[in-house]
Parts: structure tokens; C-alpha cells; sequence
């Protein structure tokens, strides 16, 4: 019995423990399933803690994005906005400087306007008194007819005759009177009339010589430039014709355009500049500004450089610099096709040797040579004769009265006080006179002379004629007994008609006439 007892607890405590058991296995898969669920809640939480700040960090970059898109949209806008800004404003600086030219145009009409009237009204006048001193002259002529008739029984024919040679000679005295009052008149409009001789004087030159003296021409690598340079509505090339003062030809000419311009310094500035955008490639307004100013500073330190070279050739010392740089300009200026800076090395070095053979001081002589032409780097800009320009500016550095004077007095515009300025006036017509020196040939060169004196030759009265100074001025001497002082005058305005009608010819020239009477008689 004990050992069926024993079974019965042996088996209630296996159950007991089976129970136990089942209870903590139920209790730890619980506790583990409660374990699991809050550690997914966790996770949960982290990835949507996490999915949050992702999604706050994808919108703060779509944000920046958006900021920056529109902060570069905005700088693009104001940009444009800017550059319409100047453009407008460039035009209207053009439109009101041509509102400004055109009422200083419209001023020098009204000016002119009343100029004619007043020369009218004089020309009224003068006719008046004209018709009454024919109405006088015609009332004396038929007393003077009568008078001579009865007092010398000449016949009518005869007296006419003398009456008329008479009148004949009063009248060339009047107009000679009136032509030099007129020229008095003109003197006192200097301005004017300089103006009028310098367009005359480019109107008369040679088609070919204006063209290559005031146009360059630079070689394009393809016709495709051509739009480069022009520019978007044109901007490019307003801001280089600005920048440079020159103009810009673009025509059809295959790979190539044209410079135009009369200042020679500005057109090698824009060739240059043009010559290096090309081979940059980048050609807008503000690099055309950048690099035509470094060319312009590189231009004049070239010039500086060839003014020293050229002073060092000849052997002239202690310039001052500012006549050193003019001279460098003289290499970018041509005179009738002769470069200017050769010409006034050659004047220099002529002078020299003319000194020596005559005991001068050659040092001195070739000074005056080398700046005999220096008023031709300004007579573009200042009014007035380049030989006065280049001794107001020797004057001005600091050279001695000696070599203004002989500056002053190589075209004969000033007396010459000095052999200093004969040996310039000389060795100037020498270097500009020699066949080659200047475009033209020797044979129309000779042409042009002969033709030049023959039509002086065709005057009564005139008994030889000489052009000197390389064709530009003619001398011309007259027969006193034929020719009187009022009669020179006359006979100096027809010839000079007779040229500007009959010739072409560069520049001006200058007719001189000379009358002269010799009175000799012999002591015995």
C-alpha cells in the first residue's frame, strides 16, 4: 500500500511539476511576446521619428533649392535690367548729343542766314551806288565827248577810244580796292575760312591717297566674324566705334573690314584692339573696353619709344618728353603719301650737312629738322598752320627762340630772322620735292609743274613764272609798265581761279605776285 502511495505522489508531484512547468513556460512566452511587441513599438517609433526628420530634411532642401533658383533668377533679371538700363541710356546720351549738334547746326544756319542778308543788303547797296556811278560815269561821258570834241576836234571814234581806256583803268582800280576790302572782310572770319580750306583741300586729294591715308583694313579668319563683331542688335560695334573714335566699315568685302578714321594714332589703336578680340575670341563690351584701354596705354609707350629712338639716330639730346612723345606720333602721320616722322629724320639730317658746309652748329641745325613737322601731331585737334603749332610748342618745352623761329619760318609764314630757318625751309622742300618721297611720279610731278606755270604764262602782262616748294606755291613776275599795283591784285585772284578750275592737286597753292620797277641810271 505505502508503495501505491508513493506512486500516487510520485505522480501528483510529476504532475505538480508538469503544471508548473506548463505555467512558467505560458508566463515566459508572454512575457517574451510583451518583450517583442514593445520592442516593435520602439522600432516603429524610430523609423517614424526617423521618416520625419528625412522628410523635414528633403523639404528644407527643396526650400534652399527654390531660394536659390529664384535668388539667381532675380540676379539674371536685375542683370538684364541693368545692361537695358545703360543701353538706354547710351541712347538717349546719343539722341540728346545729336538734339545738341543739330541746334548747333541750326544756329550756324540762322547765323549764316543773317550773314547772307547782311551781305545781300551790302551787295544792294553797292549795286545802288554802282548804278549811280554809271548813271554819273555815262552823264560825264557825254560831257567829257562834247568837251574833247570841241577843244580838240577829235573825232567821236577817237575820243571814245581814250575815254573808255580811261574807265577801263578807273574801274580795275575800284575792284582792286573792293577785292582787297573783301579779303580784309574774310581775314577777320579766319575761322570760317580755314574750315573751308581744309574741306577743300580733302576734297582735291587723290581718291587713293584719302583712302589709304584714313582707312586700315584688318583680315578677318572667316566671314562669321563679321556677326561677332557687330554684336547682338549692334552692341558690340557701338561700343568699339565709342571706345576707339573710329569708325567701323563692314561691307561685302570676303573675310576683311575697314577702320575709318583721320587721326592715325586712333585708327592703329582699333586695328590693334580688333586684331587681338579676333584672336581672343571673346568680343563683348566690356572686354572691347579692357582691351582697347591696354592698347592704348601700350600705344603710348610705343610712341614714346620712337620718339627716343629717332632723337638717338640723329644725335639731339635733352628733349623734353612731351616733345619726344609728339614725335613718336609723326610715325602714325603721312604728308601727301610721305610718312612724316622719315620726313623730318631726312629735314634733320639735311640740315646737318648743310650746317657743316656752311660753319653752322650742326648739333642745332638738326635739332630744328627734327622738329620742323612737330605741329602735325596736333593739327588735327588745334586749329592753325602746323609751323606755328610746332614753334608755340618748342616755345612752350622749353627750346630756345633759335629753333622756334626756324620751326616757324620752313613754310614762310613769319620772316626769317636767321640762316637757321633758311636751311629748314631748304632741306624741307628738298625731302618733299625728290621723285619718290611723296606719291607721285616724276613724270607728273614735272607735268603738274610745267602745267602750273603755263597757265600763269597765259596772262597779259605776266613776264615769268616759277612753282616752287614742290607745286605749292607759284611765283609769278609781272611787267611793271603793263601790270600796276591794283592789277596784281586782280591778276593774283584770276590765276588762282584758273587753278582751282584747270588742276587737282593736294592742298592748297599759294600764287605770289611780283611787280618791281627799276629806275638806273650811270655817274659819268
Amino acid at each position: 500500500m505505502s508503495t501505491g502511495y508513493n506512486i500516487y505522489v510520485l505522480g501528483f508531484i510529476f504532475i505538480a511539476i508538469g503544471a508548473a512547468l506548463s505555467f512558467l513556460y505560458l508566463f515566459f512566452r508572454k512575457s517574451l511576446g510583451e518583450q517583442r511587441l514593445k520592442t516593435a513599438t520602439m522600432q516603429a517609433k524610430v523609423i517614424v521619428d526617423e521618416a520625419s526628420r528625412n522628410a523635414d530634411a528633403i523639404r528644407k532642401e527643396g526650400e534652399l533649392a527654390a531660394k536659390d533658383l529664384l535668388f539667381k533668377m532675380r540676379q539674371d533679371f536685375e542683370k538684364e535690367t541693368r545692361d537695358r538700363r545703360d543701353e538706354i541710356a547710351n541712347i538717349e546720351k546719343r539722341i540728346a548729343q545729336r538734339e545738341a549738334n543739330l541746334e548747333r547746326r541750326v544756329d550756324l544756319l540762322e547765323k549764316k542766314e543773317r550773314e547772307l542778308e547782311d551781305k545781300t543788303r551790302n551787295l544792294k547797296t553797292q549795286e545802288d551806288a554802282l548804278k549811280a556811278k554809271g548813271d554819273d560815269l555815262n552823264r560825264l561821258l557825254l560831257e567829257e565827248k562834247e568837251r574833247l570834241h570841241k577843244i580838240s576836234n577829235m573825232s567821236p571814234e577817237e575820243a571814245k577810244v581814250l575815254l573808255l581806256s580811261r574807265l577801263d583803268s578807273e574801274l580795275n582800280t575800284e575792284k582792286a580796292v573792293l577785292i582787297k576790302k573783301n579779303e580784309d572782310e574774310i581775314k577777320e572770319t579766319s575761322d570760317k575760312k580755314a574750315r573751308e580750306i581744309i574741306g577743300y583741300a580733302i576734297q582735291r586729294c587723290a581718291v587713293e591717297h584719302a583712302v589709304e591715308s584714313t582707312v586700315s583694313i584688318v583680315n578677318l579668319p572667316g566671314d562669321d566674324m563679321k556677326g561677332r563683331i557687330i554684336g547682338r542688335e549692334g552692341r558690340n560695334i557701338r561700343a568699339f566705334e565709342m571706345a576707339t573714335g573710329i569708325d567701323v566699315i563692314i561691307d561685302d568685302t570676303p573675310e576683311a573690314v575697314m577702320l575709318s578714321g583721320f587721326d592715325p594714332v586712333r585708327r592703329e589703336v582699333a586695328r590693334l584692339s580688333l586684331e587681338r578680340l579676333i584672336s581672343d575670341g571673346r568680343i563683348h563690351p566690356g572686354r572691347i573696353e579692357e582691351v582697347v584701354e591696354k592698347t592704348k596705354k601700350e600705344m603710348d609707350i610705343k610712341i614714346k619709344e620712337e620718339g627716343e629712338k629717332i632723337f638717338f639716330e640723329i644725335g639731339v639730346h635733352s628733349v623734353h618728353p612731351e616733345l619726344v612723345k609728339l614725335i613718336g606720333r609723326l610715325k602714325y602721320r603721312t604728308s601727301f603719301g610721305q610718312n612724316a616722322l622719315q620726313h623730318s629724320r631726312e629735314v634733320a639730317l639735311l640740315m646737318g650737312v648743310m650746317a657743316d658746309e656752311l660753319g653752322l652748329d650742326h648739333k642745332l641745325a638738326r635739332r630744328i629738322g627734327i622738329l620742323h613737322d612737330i605741329g602735325k601731331a596736333l593739327d588735327q585737334q588745334i586749329e592753325g598752320t602746323h609751323a606755328k603749332l610746332g614753334a608755340d610748342l618748342a616755345r612752350k618745352f622749353g627750346e630756345s627762340e633759335v629753333v622756334a623761329q626756324g620751326i616757324e619760318a620752313h613754310h614762310e609764314e613769319v620772316e626769317k630772322t636767321s640762316l637757321y630757318g633758311v636751311l629748314a625751309a631748304a632741306a624741307d622742300a628738298i625731302s618733299a620735292a625728290r621723285p619718290g618721297a611723296r606719291r607721285e611720279t616724276l613724270e607728273t610731278y614735272v607735268k603738274r609743274l610745267e602745267k602750273l606755270e603755263s597757265i600763269a604764262n597765259v596772262f597779259k602782262g605776266v613776264e615769268k613764272a616759277f612753282a616752287i616748294q614742290a607745286g605749292r606755291e607759284i611765283r609769278v613776275i609781272v611787267q611793271p609798265e603793263k601790270i600796276s599795283d591794283s592789277d596784281a591784285i586782280v591778276l593774283a585772284r584770276d590765276i588762282r581761279k584758273k587753278i582751282e578750275e584747270g588742276m587737282e592737286y593736294p592742298g592748297q597753292v599759294k600764287v605770289t605776285v611780283i611787280r618791281e620797277t627799276r629806275a638806273i641810271e650811270y655817274a659819268k
